[in-house]
C-alpha cells in the first residue's frame, strides 16, 4: 500500500523531502528526515494523528508500522535522545508546518517600525513619559527603533549615551528584544528593539493594562502617530544648555506691593 502511494503522499519509499523531482535552487533545502533518511538505530514513536506514543522502537520497525498504514515515519525532534518521530502523511504534515510558518511571519510583520528619540541627559520626567510610549508600541506589536542624540560637546562623553541605551534595554526586557545593539551613527547612538511574542509580554510600567493600550490603536494607523515625537522639542535637558559660570538667574519680578 506504501509503495503505490503518489508522490504527493510523502514517503512510501522515495525518501520523503526530495520527492516530485524538486530542485535544489539554493532558497529550498529541506532537512527534515523521513523513513529510511532516519540516520537513529532507535527513536520514539507517537502517532501524528490520535497522539497515542508506541515508546522506543527500532527505526525499521517504526518505519514498516507507518508504511503498513500508507503514511511516513517524520523526524520532528532530532535532537532527543532517542530521536522522536511521528506516524504522519509527510504531505499533509509539511503543508501543515509552512502554513503555520508564514502565518507567524505575517503575524510578525504586522507592526510597524516606531522611532523614539531620547536626549542624553534628559529629564526623568520625560524619560518616564517616552519609556512609557516605547512600553506601549512593543505592546501593540511594533519595533521601537531608539535613537540617542548627543548635542554639542556631550559627543565627548560617549559612555552616557550606552549607558542611556543599556538602561532603556533594561526597562523594555520584559516586553521585548533587542535585534540590533546599541551602535554610533555620526553623533547619535541607534538600536532597535522588536516586541516578545504576546504572551511572553509584561509591562513594567503600565502593570494594570492586561490588554493592548488604553489608546486605541487605529486612531495612529493613519499618518504620524504622535507619541513617536512627544517631548522632542521640549526635553528638560540641563546637560544641553548650561549655565555660565559666575552668573545668576535674575530674581522673579513680584507685582505684590510691598508691605509699609
Amino acid at each position: 500500500m506504501g509503495g503505490s502511494r503518489p508522490p504527493m503522499g510523502g514517503g512510501g519509499g522515495s525518501g520523503g523531502p526530495n520527492r516530485g523531482n524538486r530542485p535544489n535552487n539554493g532558497r529550498y533545502v529541506d532537512q527534515t528526515r523521513v523513513n529510511e533518511r532516519i540516520r537513529a538505530p532507535k527513536v520514539r514513536v507517537v502517532d501524528g494523528v490520535t497522539h497515542q506514543q508506541y515508546g522506543v522502537l527500532l527505526t525499521s520497525q517504526a518505519i514498516r508500522m507507518a508504511k503498513e498504514r500508507g503514511l511516513d515515519l517524520v523526524e520532528v525532534a532530532p535532537n532527543a535522545e532517542p530521536p522522536v518521530c511521528k506516524i504522519v502523511d509527510y504531505g499533509k504534515y509539511k503543508y501543515t508546518q509552512e502554513k503555520h510558518k508564514k502565518e507567524a511571519h505575517k503575524h510578525q510583520k504586522g507592526g510597524k517600525v516606531k522611532e523614539m528619540k531620547f536626549r542624553i541627559g534628559i529629564d526623568p520626567h520625560d524619560y518616564h513619559i517616552k519609556i512609557l510610549h516605547a512600553e506601549d508600541f512593543l505592546a501593540e506589536g511594533h519595533k521601537v527603533r531608539i535613537q540617542l542624540q548627543f548635542r554639542g560637546r556631550q559627543i565627548a562623553h560617549q559612555e552616557l549615551g550606552h549607558a542611556l541605551a543599556k538602561k532603556i534595554k533594561e526597562d523594555l526586557l520584559t516586553m521585548g528584544h533587542v535585534d540590533q545593539e546599541p551602535k554610533m551613527a555620526g553623533r547619535n547612538i541607534n538600536m532597535q528593539i522588536s516586541p516578545l511574542p504576546e504572551q511572553q509580554r509584561h509591562r513594567k510600567f503600565k502593570t494594570h493594562l492586561k490588554g493592548v493600550t488604553e489608546h486605541k490603536d487605529p486612531h495612529y494607523q493613519h499618518g504620524h502617530d504622535p507619541r513617536e515625537n512627544k517631548h522632542d522639542e521640549d526635553d528638560h535637558d540641563d546637560h544641553d544648555h548650561p549655565q555660565p559660570k559666575g552668573d545668576t538667574p535674575p530674581p522673579a519680578s513680584s507685582s505684590a506691593p510691598a508691605e509699609g
